[in-house]
């Protein structure tokens, strides 16, 4: 796609310059030689999506150029031409809303970066806009489009696993879904329920992972009183709960081979005994089974029996990682701080934009489970209307409390700036154990540009 980019400086070479760079990339440009100037260009321009300008200027500065472009825009980025800056410059230019520094002299491939990562901000304000924009239609006659039973999502992927639920709800089959952890297999078990027959019946779930062999006999298949020592009263079991409803067993994968026999018998027979008794209790339960482990290896591997796979696995279903989804993660924040801000911070009615970058560009290994434990950290710490970068979660905001990045503050801003770079860049370099791919896909950044960067600061060569 191509933008319009708004150049400020009084420095014709360097202004040209950059437009130059800039057209090369596919995008238009104005220039203005003053910040009176480009203040009038931009009012004069409504669709101008991203502002550079020089700091030092005589007349009306950078920082008043900001000031002034804050007051009719508050969301377009932001990005100062320096070779002048202090700390206290970057800290106040920051304040005001500042995107980035480019500091002077810059190289073309710097500029290129720079901007790109300014338009990937544009773009996710775009869609958060047209988001809202569609809010009520999305909730209204098409609502299932990004929310389904309480799964939400608008993405291809997700919509396939709206379809699947729909199709097997009207079924009593037994389905297997798999995930990893986080990505709401219980969710899709519930709404596989709700949607069924069965809706008015019971839900039950269980965590096989969670209890020891004897423990899940017993939470499964209940106990007669004088079963075992403790056994103080007869007690019904998960399946007998589940009579005329639904049972989610979760973490499946993770049951003793001794009690797949007993369960093998009872998806067989759909009859069982509680421990410690003698009569059987047929029950109507359809099952639901989930795992985030690769059932097909741990059968050929021998932890998992093969005619109890086969039993379970009548219709799989395989929920996609976040990572795979990112087009839902501004409706997944946008829904968490909706559902969580009322008990954590009531004034929060939403989250910037270079902060939703945050979330876009973080890889969910805890998928939407750690997203919305992120979501309700940062409401917690977050001030004002909306979330802030710096009320974000340290790995968000691109450091760990482990691995805190150091700046020296006697250090002019260009110095502290290509220092904290080189820091980013090490430590990113060294946690893909020096593989250049995965580096660039930690950092965000292109190869090409990795390249540029690793032979600049002298790493890995």
């Amino acid at each position: 796609m191509s933008y319009t980019i708004l150049i400020i400086d009084d420095n014709e070479t360097i202004r040209e310059g950059l437009a130059h760079t800039i057209r090369r990339m596919g995008h238009k440009t104005l220039t203005a030689s003053s910040g009176v100037g480009g203040v009038e260009l931009f009012t004069q321009n409504p669709h101008v999506a991203f502002v550079i300008s020089d700091l030092k200027m005589d007349g009306m500065d950078g920082v008043a150029v900001l000031r002034a472009i804050r007051q009719l825009d508050a969301q377009v980025p932001f990005m100062l031409i320096t070779a002048f800056g202090t700390v206290e410059t970057a800290v106040e230019a920051m304040k005001l809303g500042a995107f980035d520094f480019l500091t002077k002299p810059f190289a073309p491939e710097v500029v290129r970066l720079k901007v790109e990562r300014a338009l990937e901000l544009v773009a996710i304000h775009r869609e958060k806009h047209k988001l809202q924009a569609h809010n009520e239609y999305l909730r209204g006659e098409s609502e299932e489009r990004y929310r389904f039973a309480d799964i939400i999502g608008a993405s291809e992927c997700i919509r396939k696993v709206y379809k699947t639920i729909e199709k097997v709800a009207k079924t009593d089959s037994t389905v297997f879904v798999y995930g990893e952890s986080g990505t709401g297999k219980e969710l899709v078990a519930r709404a596989i329920h709700t949607l069924s027959k069965r809706k008015d019946g019971p839900f039950i779930k269980v965590n096989c992972a969670a209890l020891t062999e004897t423990l899940l006999e017993s939470e499964l298949f209940g106990h007669e009183k004088g079963a075992f020592t403790g056994a103080i009263r007869t007690k019904m079991g998960r399946f007998e709960l589940a009579d005329g409803g639904t049972l989610f067993l979760d973490e499946i994968g993770d049951i003793p081979m001794s009690m797949q026999v007993k369960l093998l018998r009872v998806l067989q027979e759909q009859e069982f005994e509680r421990v410690g008794g003698e009569s059987p209790i047929k029950v109507d339960v359809r099952i639901v089974s989930a795992t985030n482990k690769n059932l097909e290896t741990e059968v050929a591997e021998g932890r998992f029996r093969e005619d109890l796979f086969y039993r379970l696995h009548i219709i799989p279903m395989t929920l996609p990682p976040l990572r795979e989804r990112r087009d839902d993660i501004p409706l997944l924040v946008n829904h968490f701080i909706e559902k969580l801000a009322p008990k954590t911070n009531a004034d929060i009615r939403g989250i910037a934009d270079d902060a939703l970058g945050r979330f876009m560009a973080y890889s969910w290994p805890g998928n939407v489970r750690e997203l919305e434990n992120m979501v309700e950290q940062s409401l917690v710490f977050a001030e004002g209307r909306e979330i802030q970068v710096d009320a974000l979660p340290p790995i968000l905001q691109g450091q760990s409390n482990e691995e805190q990045l150091s700046v020296p503050k006697e250090m002019s801003l260009p110095d502290i700036l290509e220092d904290l770079e080189r820091q980013l860049i090490l430590k990113a370099f060294q946690k893909a154990r020096e593989v250049k791919t995965e580096t660039a896909r930690l950092l965000g950044i292109k190869t090409s540009a990795l390249y540029y960067k690793l032979d600049k600061y002298d790493i890995g060569s």
